[in-house]
């Protein structure tokens, strides 16, 4: 066989599958990531106090559910090398629907799945053009290329058009109008545990939140600390706020849930594309050679295990099946 390099952009869990499933069938991948390090919305974020406690706080992705068989393997396996366990079975009462976490917050597990490949991080991506003595070459932002025979988007699609415009490759109208809900979050470290009941999670509890999540309640900090997800539609409304009016106006809103317990430090998040609003019905999208391929959790499905199975099929379309 041919020896072939792929350049896969995005570190998040799609992208390390992809690039997984590349190098294991024999491909060189490079991992190219804008962010300071891998995981995407597979976010955790350490916070310090003043008097020098540092909290955990997963502030993306909160948990993942399993329902496809080929990722329940995964999970297995995963949970067999100790990276991931079982959380609780609903919140609210047990529906008997497992929810998972990474142990020592989300981003472990996307830590794990790059042990071994190429991930290069703090790598801007600036455009994926025709090469002239490859398929592809990805230009960096500093002026550098790299040539690849493939290349495998798993950004945001708005992010991953606007980089493949000079490709002269024509995407689907449907996939080009794939609008994303903004979610702004709140991440309060306490004085002392929240009065939110056990296992430590509400979904939907009012006008204002999608999620609150106990951190401490979920066993990934030893410090009090709460996760708060602003619903798309209070999102939306507030995402011009500047940052002290719109921390100001959660940390009110938070403030019904915290019991006897004070905020001591507290950071503002804005996700620009948190969950896609619409899904395109295949796990990845390519071009007619296969070389290159969107894939991400905006393809059959947005949550952990969507991106999973579509960074798993966009690697095994370039590698041909």
């Amino acid at each position: 066989m041919t020896f072939r390099r792929a350049v896969v952009v995005g570190a998040g869990l799609s992208g390390l599958m992809a690039a997984r499933t590349l190098a294991s069938r024999g491909w060189s991948v490079v991992v190219l990531d804008k962010g300071r390090g891998v995981g995407g919305r597979m976010a955790t974020r350490r916070i310090t106090t003043p008097d020098g406690r540092t909290a955990i706080l997963d502030h993306g992705a909160q948990f993942f559910t399993v329902r496809d068989a080929r990722f329940a393997a995964l999970v297995d396996e995963w949970t067999g090398a100790g990276v991931v366990r079982e959380w609780c079975r609903g919140f609210g009462g047990d529906d008997g629907h497992p929810r998972h976490v990474a142990n020592n917050g989300m981003t472990a597990l996307t830590k794990h799945l790059a042990t071994g490949l190429d991930v290069r991080t703090s790598t801007l991506v600036f455009a994926v053009k025709p090469g002239d003595v490859s398929r592809w070459t990805v230009v960096i932002d500093d002026g550098s290329e790299i040539d690849a025979d493939a290349v495998v988007m798993t950004s945001p699609l708005p992010q991953s058009y606007s980089l493949t415009v000079t490709a002269g490759v024509e995407l689907p109208s449907e996939l080009l109008l794939t609008d994303y809900d903004r979610t702004i979050g709140l991440l309060a470290v306490l004085d002392r545990p929240s009065s939110i009941a056990t296992p430590g999670g509400l979904q939907n509890p009012d006008e204002v939140f999608s999620w609150i999540g106990d951190n401490a309640a979920k066993g990934i900090s030893t410090v009090p600390a709460v996760t708060f997800h602003a619903n798309p539609e209070w999102s939306a409304a507030h995402w011009d706020d500047d940052a002290d009016t719109g921390s100001a106006l959660l940390t009110n809103a938070a403030g019904a849930y915290l019991g006897d317990a004070a905020i001591v430090a507290s950071e503002y998040k804005k996700w620009r594309f948190a969950t896609p609003k619409r899904l395109w019905p295949e796990p990845c999208f390519s071009t007619a050679d296969d070389t290159l391929v969107f894939a991400g959790d905006a393809f059959a499905g947005p949550k952990v295990e969507g991106a999973v199975l579509s960074g798993i099929a966009a690697g095994s379309v370039v590698a041909g099946g």
